[in-house]
């Protein structure tokens, strides 16, 4: 089997300026976060992203990465609603595609199976169908005659996800309480990128196959980051560093960037953490 293994500068380098890139996990929790600080360091600009969104929206929009925002939410979870997100909005520095949470999981659903839409009735008598005037309704052509949201498909040039265990081939295997629909976004998308905290030459015999998320078919390139989901959660590697999300989320962008995301690699950015860790705790 092919050797998929790359550094998060390595995947990132495979992205362009203008794509439409999404990001799997959900909310604070197992975001890929180190192939988002890559995005950061590259020139990338431009994107429209695609993600039930947390700090990798907030990080993007803060420097200025995006160009559309096709989400349902975008929050830190234990802070409801991400703050540089927040800013961008209401600055008008990015436009955004609001959707319902399940007429979002439903277009990747249409996409991951290559279909231009799905029905649903998510979405109906509620005003994402005002603030979002692009979605249209199809009747059942069936005899019941029922009319639903036709939500479009989540197509995307390109995912990023972040798994517990990976193997060279790109399979991923998930250890937490949740998939988060990162199967989906693999699916979805002409290139997927899985970061993992751990690589391994092979899944223990046993292995719960439900475990076993993202099938290597779908998987384009596969990346080693120990920590990479950092702050966001990984359960069990990793919670969610709840102090460091707090100083991120209070901390003014050009202050926050200079410290922890000048640096040239993301051995700079764990180092930054620790340094700072240090510090906090004197």
């Amino acid at each position: 089997m092919t050797d998929k293994t790359m550094t998060p500068d390595e995947a990132v380098g495979r992205l362009r300026s203008g794509m439409t890139l999404g990001i799997g996990g959900w909310g604070a929790r197992r975001k890929p976060m180190a192939l988002v600080r890559a995005v950061i360091r590259s020139q990338i600009t431009d994107l429209t992203v695609v993600s039930y969104g947390g700090p990798d929206v907030g990080l993007l929009a803060a420097a200025g990465r995006i160009r559309r925002l096709v989400a349902p939410f975008a929050t830190l979870d234990s802070v409801p609603l991400e703050p540089h997100f927040r800013a961008a909005r209401e600055q008008g520095r990015i436009a955004m595609t609001e959707y319902d949470e399940a007429m979002f999981m439903w277009g990747l659903h249409a996409a991951a199976n290559r279909l231009p839409f799905l029905p649903v009735r998510a979405g109906l008598g509620s005003d994402v169908m005002r603030v979002n005037p692009g979605l249209r309704t199809v009747t059942s052509p069936y005899g019941d005659g029922e009319e639903f949201v036709a939500v479009p498909a989540l197509r995307m040039d390109a995912a990023l996800v972040h798994v517990n265990r990976a193997d060279r081939a790109g399979n991923g295997q998930y250890l937490g309480p949740d998939p988060y629909f990162d199967d989906l976004f693999c699916e979805a998308a002409d290139t997927a990128y899985v970061s993992c905290e751990r690589l391994v030459d092979a899944f223990p015999s046993g292995t719960a196959p439900q475990t076993l998320l993202i099938s290597r078919h779908s998987v384009t390139g596969v990346v080693e980051t120990p920590n990479g989901a950092h702050f966001t959660s990984c359960v069990p590697d990793h919670g969610r560093d709840e102090p460091f999300l707090r100083l991120y989320a209070t901390t003014p962008w050009p202050e926050f960037a200079a410290r922890f995301l000048s640096g040239r690699t993301e051995d700079d950015y764990q180092a930054a953490v620790r340094a700072w860790r240090e510090e906090d705790r004197t």
